[in-house]
């Protein structure tokens, strides 16, 4: 691994893509599998195909509650009068033969009788008692569901790699399949450090602050299904931070910690963790987020975040969750959703760094816009909260005028 782009330059200022490359370029997916039961697999990434071992739908069936019947019965010049022989059911076919001048009353979901090659819907015919009259300009094949229409035997029905979402249990179940082979979970230790970090649940001491970026990091961590080692907040001495480094090197895939990666901060961290690895100290060209750390230490993958809690969720979400996810063999990784809106506020901004501000989308008659959401400073945590969207300005960007068209990424995706 060489995680350091900009060719070993602490001064120089890393561009956004360039970080980003250099970190997906970097790792491949851990291994391990495990077997586990369907309603297990919900988050799980699937280690292996999904191969359907029969056909979806199982047999050809109707769409629509109506009558199945035989195409060259239907006059092409008026109304056609068929006997009714019998009904299909779901789950309860009719066990006849549909032949000249009959029709059989067939239910969503019932196999299609023999002899039988249209669905008649039963909005468009007309039933006195044992005849139903069929109107002209039905085609031959309409409302038909053919088997294997979704799925065909023998084929991938879901690849490996594919997360599994509600959609993808109810598939498999479909399929009649009661285990799938998923990777075993990322397994992530999360750390603060710093002298001024306090821990919930006890009164500040002077110049203490409480510890909010463990929390943060449990919610994102939890919910992107990742096992979580929580050491807790490290105090700024070399020996506390060397033995939490190594119990996290040791015992995860992954270690992010948060603070202390500022240029002048505890300049023993720096020293402490490229003796202990091979880590890289950057200097994004970003707001928030400036200062950042990536690299390894022994077999653990290691992400060094600000110390501001808005610019530790900037940086988990533009850098490490997608990282994260690539370990977790997902493929490919989900592109980043953005889509332009009009801006409903004015600001200057200094070009040469990507900046997320923090943003609400709002209605503006029949297109949206998006506004600041509170105060942007990236120790303002509750902007994040009353955010719905992060609004990305580029590089190239020195001032944004209300009117203008900017580009929104919204949290739905995301957070």
């Amino acid at each position: 691994m060489n995680p350091n782009p900009a060719g070993g330059d602490d001064r120089s200022f890393l561009a956004v893509d360039a970080a980003r490359a250099a970190i997906l370029g970097a790792l491949t997916p851990i291994a391990g599998r495990e077997r586990v039961a369907v309603r297990a697999a919900l988050g799980r990434v699937l280690a292996e195909d999904v191969i359907a071992p029969c056909n979806v739908p199982a047999h050809d069936n109707s769409a629509m509650d109506g009558y199945a019947v035989r195409a060259a019965d239907l006059s092409a010049d008026g109304e056609s009068a068929l006997a009714v022989v019998g009904t299909a059911f779901a789950g309860r076919p009719f066990s006849g033969m549909v032949s000249a001048g009959q029709a059989v009353r067939i239910m969503t979901g019932a196999t299609i009788p023999q002899g039988a090659d249209t669905i008649v819907v039963q909005e468009v015919a007309r039933r006195e008692h044992e005849r139903v009259f069929i109107p002209i300009g039905q085609k031959k094949g309409q409302n038909l569901r053919r088997a294997g229409e979704d799925l065909a035997e023998g084929g991938v029905a879901i690849p490996a790699g594919k997360r599994c979402g509600p959609a993808e249990l109810g598939l498999i179940a479909s399929l009649g399949i009661a285990e799938v082979c998923v990777r075993r979970r990322l397994r992530v230790a999360v750390m603060s450090t710093g002298d001024e970090i306090a821990s919930i649940g006890r009164p500040l001491g002077p110049g203490e602050v409480y510890d909010s970026n463990r929390y943060t990091l449990h919610g994102v961590l939890t919910r992107l299904g990742c096992e979580l080692l929580d050491l807790g907040v490290v105090p700024d001495r070399p020996e506390a931070l060397e033995e939490a480094f190594r119990e996290a090197a040791q015992a995860a895939d992954v270690i992010i910690t948060s603070g202390g990666v500022s240029v002048g901060e505890a300049d023993f961290i720096r020293e402490m963790m490229n003796r202990m690895g091979e880590v890289a100290f950057w200097k994004l060209a970003i707001k928030p987020g400036r200062p950042m750390a990536f690299g390894r230490i022994g077999d653990a993958v290691l992400f060094g975040l600000p110390g501001n809690p808005v610019a530790v969720m900037v940086t988990f979400y533009q850098f490490v969750q997608d990282a994260l996810l690539q370990l977790m063999g997902v493929a490919p990784l989900p592109a980043p959703e953005r889509f332009p809106v009009r801006a409903a506020f004015s600001m200057r901004k200094q070009p040469g760094r990507v900046e997320y501000l923090r943003g609400r989308l709002q209605r503006s008659g029949e297109a949206l816009a998006v506004a600041p959401a509170g105060a942007q400073g990236s120790g303002v945590l509750s902007s994040m909260s009353e955010a719905d969207c992060f609004v990305v300005l580029p590089a190239d960007c020195t001032a944004v005028r209300e009117g203008d068209t900017v580009l929104v990424q919204p949290f739905h995706g995301i957070v």
